[in-house]
């Protein structure tokens, strides 16, 4: 009932009514906001980065979001690899998104974390933990993770810092739709790519 409840009062309007108000801590609410992203999973990806860069200015916003949401997925993935072992994550590593999740990141890691990071779009707790539970390399989740974010917080960063244009313009909203259309198409078409890799039992880092 109370997640029910916090997930409700997660709108656009809340959100950025709270990052004006505090904006006088600097760059603190966006980083946190975005950082949350990880352990809140209704968190509007779309509405908090480009909150950020309507809030902050485009450099700014894009920057405290990409280390909010880099430094929240680094979180997740230290606290799960350190706790792999405990029986409630062993038994949530059963679930068949999991598994599969698991199967992709032993077979192509790197590639698996860079390229779901590229949508503002996706299952990101699952990414993380399943990162974690497979026991991927430190350094070649950061460097998938850091450059996926980067992309990705730009793309959006710029359509957030810029909003007015397309309020003015709602033809070009169109490109708006299509970049989140592309995004729900993309997940799904490198999830089905990783499927076919793994039932047809390709294997490589």
């Amino acid at each position: 009932m109370y997640y029910l409840d916090i997930a409700s009062w997660l709108t656009e309007d809340n959100l950025r009514h709270m990052l004006e108000q505090y904006r006088s801590f600097g760059p603190f609410p966006g980083i946190a906001l975005t950082f949350m992203k990880s352990f809140v999973p209704p968190l509007p990806t779309i509405a908090i980065v480009g909150l950020n860069g309507a809030v902050y200015g485009l450099w700014l916003g894009f920057l405290y979001s990409w280390i909010g949401l880099v430094a929240g997925c680094v979180t997740t993935f230290l606290i799960v690899r350190k706790i792999a072992s405990h029986p409630y994550l062993r038994k949530w590593a059963l679930r068949p998104k999991v598994a599969k999740s698991m199967t992709w990141v032993r077979q192509r890691g790197f590639s698996y974390v860079f390229l779901l990071s590229l949508f503002p779009v996706g299952p990101f707790v699952v990414i993380n933990m399943a990162a974690g539970l497979a026991g991927m390399r430190l350094r070649s989740y950061l460097l998938a993770l850091i450059a996926g974010k980067a992309i990705m917080v730009f793309a959006v960063s710029y359509i957030g810092n810029d909003l007015e244009r397309f309020i003015r313009r709602p033809a070009e909203g169109l490109y708006v739709l299509l970049f989140i259309a592309l995004s729900f198409w993309g997940v799904k078409a490198i999830e089905s790519y990783f499927t076919r890799t793994a039932s047809d039992g390709g294997s490589g880092k």
